[in-house]
């Protein structure tokens, strides 16, 4: 009999990976955001460092849609659970690093800017 103890459920995999995947992501973007948002105001951003800031935004939130879409399929396709989660995990840390060394490359267009036009 299945139950839904310990987040299993009729599915195979119950929509596990593609849910935590959507908090990972998520997670990332706010982190990203803040980074930016961060770096823009410490170096006394113009104009076009926060429409530039607001493209690299939505840009990252595209990416991270076509993530969550692989990640349903994925859910969905029956693979094996180990297979899933080697899958996950190196996927994951990519999202975290990919966030991180993206949200911090920012910093030397904020200082070429400031450079530029004071």
């Amino acid at each position: 009999m299945a139950t839904a103890f310990n987040g299993d459920s009729v599915r195979p995999h119950g929509g596990r990976y593609a849910k935590r995947m959507s908090s990972h992501l998520a997670a990332a973007l706010v982190v990203f955001c803040l980074i930016q948002i961060a770096i823009v105001a410490r170096m006394g951003g113009s104009l076009v460092l926060h429409l530039a800031l607001i493209a690299a935004i939505g840009g990252y939130a595209m990416i991270a849609r076509g993530m969550e879409r692989r990640w349903e399929m994925l859910d969905q396709s029956g693979l094996s659970r180990s297979g899933l989660g080697l899958r996950f995990r190196r996927d994951v840390a990519q999202v975290w690093l990919s966030s991180i060394a993206c949200s911090l490359l920012w910093l030397p267009v904020a200082i070429i800017f400031r450079f530029l036009f004071g």
